[in-house]
């Protein structure tokens, strides 16, 4: 044997490079639900690792905690990739379809766009008031993104394009308010996936601001709830994503005043889906792209004044979006 060292040496490696390529072979196809490949499933992290961070911050007894068990209720079917219903006042979850799975969250990115800005204005860095002129044109890298009219020159108020962020989803209004408080989008990147970590979406990876695609910025529904459910603790937030439309007032390169109308991405809001009885609406984030398909969260309230949470990623198209978010909002309890 001692003469086979060599050989055996040479087998081994040779067997270790089988096992990694068909490692790498299984996590490039993944079927059926299209979902993104973890490095090892979120429950079990969750279980081992969150829940004892959360626990030392005191943020679990304040949180709807899903187990490995409870994240895809059995008697639930959806065409959707995630769905995901929680009481937050009695931190009970009503309904959960997959709300581990790693998905794009497209335009939902904006509401940790939202957070962090709004931190920084807490923080007394910054004001609502604070007037930003643009030294660049913000170049998108999707010819169908949304965009505000703002170009270079231009001279606008913090607040105005806060509120054109999450209003209009404009993409450009998220690339100007990460440049405003860290300077650039790249930095303001890496306080989104801190951010993400604290809150403890541990499975959440950021790329950009907006939510505009790449294949390695992704969430779960569940780290949406954590982090949307951060968001709605200000009252800037929810009064802001409550506004059925805006108008953005700025001032051009010329010294003159322009006005941009704009109508909330939220159809609920709009009347153009009937929100069930009982059930009050407070308002959200929408998100679409052709690989996030179309996706919704919402903040809304019974009438025994309870808080819910719902959640809809991966609807095959905007009328099977909210078909699905009305179901969810069917089962809050009045």
């Amino acid at each position: 044997m001692e003469g086979n060292v060599p050989l055996m040496r040479s087998i081994n490696k040779y067997l270790l490079f089988l096992a990694v390529l068909s490692a790498l072979l299984l996590c490039s196809s993944c079927g059926g639900r299209k979902m993104l490949s973890f490095d090892h499933p979120y429950d079990d992290y969750y279980e081992k690792n969150h829940r004892n961070e959360t626990e030392q911050t005191g943020m679990a007894e304040d949180l709807a905690v899903i187990s490995k068990e409870d994240q895809t209720d059995p008697d639930y079917q959806s065409e959707d990739y995630a769905d995901l219903l929680i009481n937050d006042d009695k931190k009970e979850v009503i309904t959960s379809y997959h709300c581990f799975d790693k998905l794009y969250p497209a335009s939902i990115t904006k509401v940790m766009t939202a957070l962090l800005t709004m931190e920084y204005i807490e923080s007394g860095k910054g004001s609502w008031d604070d007037e930003i002129t643009l030294d660049h044109n913000v170049i998108l890298n999707d010819a169908q993104a949304v965009a505000s009219t703002l170009s270079s020159g231009d001279t606008v108020k913090v607040s105005e394009v806060f509120h054109t962020l999450l209003i209009k989803s404009a993409n450009d209004c998220a690339v100007i308010l990460a440049e405003y408080v860290s300077g650039s989008e790249e930095k303001f990147v890496q306080k989104m996936n801190r951010k993400a970590k604290k809150l403890g979406a541990t499975h959440t990876h950021f790329m950009n601001t907006n939510g505009l695609h790449d294949d390695d910025h992704y969430t779960t529904a569940y780290d949406l709830y954590l982090i949307f459910r951060e968001a709605a603790k200000r009252s800037v937030f929810v009064d802001t994503v409550s506004m059925q439309d805006y108008t953005m007032v700025y001032t051009n390169s010329r010294g003159t005043n322009v006005s941009e109308y704009m109508e909330s991405t939220n159809h609920y809001l709009l009347n153009e889906y009937p929100v069930p009885e009982g059930v009050t609406m407070f308002g959200g984030k929408t998100g679409t792209t052709s690989l996030a398909k179309s996706c919704l969260i919402l903040m809304t309230e019974n009438k025994a004044g309870n808080r819910f949470f719902s959640i809809v990623l991966g609807a095959p198209n905007k009328e099977e979006l909210y078909q699905s978010m009305t179901a969810l909002l069917e089962k809050i309890p009045n």
